[in-house]
């Protein structure tokens, strides 16, 4: 068992507590501890956070970027325990958690050129009527501050780097407060970039109980801007809570997948497959949903099946492709889903079974809008299939929810295709391909209860930083 409040012990942690949480496995093993953080000890964390950023706002952006570069490779170098712990704490097959740290590390590398390419401008007054040549405004960039970053579960090292990077190049300071459960693979990333070079102060980590220190955490004062990503109802009391703190969440989503009658259905099928069944379902940008014409309908049901049919089902540590959720109240909540479907009517097309926190990837067909699957985020491996007959009919259903994250379009008429993805109420429309978050730098965004503002690199930096005039008057 990891006692990370024993282990990493560098000023970054700023916890002489020795209160600890205790962190579960989604198979229900004690696999380690982290401090439980009291509202005095994250305070003077805050405290200290902002007597260093304007020093760290002060480092040559050159020197700023060489510390995540050598971050990016010590990450590399990290790799194997990083994954491994990922594994342990989340659920997340090996090679999955492998690839989400070297993910992170290219992500950090982009984020130090695009930070180097952004730069002010000058505008001359005489462009506007009655202007005079004479005034010029130079228009700069600045850091806003002390970022508070919350990450997420799912990815534990990818989405918390997503925003400390983009932070600490604008030269911002970074309080992060990890998901509970992951929070061992944060401390361990930011025990990387401690190592890196990271002068003390610019980073802390506070883990604790929410019911303790989130509420209060959030309406800081010593807080310039919140860069959330979670559920959709933590995310809308963020941002009551928030007040004129700028925010940016990136929250749930009921993605659809709509099939027309001249899709590819065998290309169709496994995009659906992959984006439905990774990770066991538990990403915002997972299919959760197939609107398919009733003319192939059929035939995609039985592709998908197939597919299903050869995902593996098992534990995390045996590689499979569908392991235990993250906890047992997520596993009854899509058991519940699932159960509800079928007694209204819906008929399923794999073979149904939950051990313990395990639920075996589940194809729902004739799916309905009475059925709560139709319309709640499950973020587990179901998935509901409505049978629809027409295109408007399906753009109506996907436009009832009332997430709009992404969307797929599967068609080989591109004009079809662009017609519909105008007019789908989401934040990214992916043609013949499955929803997925990235490339890490495209811009990322959700519509109505899916989030506000916009990440992918260079708009998170956009987020981070503010616009400073000077006006030179000649």
């Amino acid at each position: 068992m990891v006692d990370v409040g024993f282990q990493l012990t560098g000023d970054w942690l700023q916890c002489s507590s020795k209160r600890r949480l205790e962190i579960v496995s989604p198979q229900g093993e004690v696999i380690g501890r982290v401090p439980a953080m009291t509202r005095e000890e994250v305070d003077r964390a805050l405290s200290k956070s902002r007597r260093v950023q304007k020093e760290w706002a002060k480092v040559p952006l050159y020197e700023r970027g060489q510390i995540l570069l050598t971050w990016a490779d010590e990450l590399i170098k990290r790799s194997d325990e990083i994954a491994d712990m990922i594994m342990k704490e989340v659920g997340k097959k090996k090679s999955s958690a492998k690839d989400e740290v070297t993910r992170t590390a290219d992500l950090i590398r982009y984020t130090v050129e695009e930070g180097k390419r952004i730069h002010g401008e000058m505008m001359k007054g005489d462009s506007f009527q009655g202007g005079s040549a004479g005034k010029v405004a130079i228009i700069e960039r600045e850091a806003l501050g002390l970022v508070l970053a919350i990450s997420p579960f799912n990815y534990p090292v990818n989405l918390s780097a997503a925003k400390l990077a983009p932070a600490l190049i604008s030269g911002n300071a970074v309080v992060l407060k990890p998901a509970t459960q992951g929070s061992i693979s944060a401390l361990l990333m930011a025990d990387a970039l401690m190592t890196a070079g990271l002068p003390k102060g610019v980073l802390h980590v506070v883990t604790g109980r929410g019911s303790e220190i989130g509420d209060w955490l959030v309406a800081h004062p010593a807080i310039d801007m919140i860069s959330f990503t979670g559920g959709t109802k933590t995310g809308q009391d963020i941002a009551r809570k928030a007040g004129m703190i700028p925010t940016v969440l990136e929250l749930g989503g009921k993605d659809p997948a709509i099939v027309l009658e001249d899709a590819d259905v065998e290309k169709a099928a496994g995009q659906i497959v992959s984006g439905a069944f990774s990770y066991s379902g538990q990403r915002c940008t997972a299919i959760k949903r197939v609107l398919v014409m009733e003319e192939v309908a059929d035939q995609l049901v039985e592709q998908i099946q197939k597919k299903v049919e050869g995902l593996r089902v098992g534990l995390p540590e045996d590689d499979a492709d569908v392991t235990p959720l993250i906890d047992s109240a997520s596993a009854d909540f899509v058991h519940s889903l699932i159960l509800d479907a079928l007694e209204k009517g819906a008929v399923s097309r794999t073979e149904y079974r939950k051990e313990g926190n395990l639920i075996s990837p589940t194809v729902l067909d004739h799916v309905t809008e009475e059925m709560r699957v139709s319309w709640e985020e499950p973020f587990g491996p179901v998935l509901p299939i409505i049978r629809v007959t027409s295109e408007q009919e399906a753009v109506e259903t996907a436009n009832q929810s009332e997430y709009g994250l992404q969307a797929s379009v599967f068609t080989k008429n591109m004009d079809k295709a662009f017609s519909i993805a105008s007019q789908l109420d989401v934040g990214t429309v992916q043609l013949n391909g499955k929803t997925e978050r990235g490339p890490d730098h495209f811009p990322f965004l959700g519509v109505k209860k899916s989030g506000a503002g916009v990440q992918g690199v260079r708009k998170s930096i956009e987020s981070m930083t503010r616009e400073k005039v000077t006006v030179l008057n000649l």
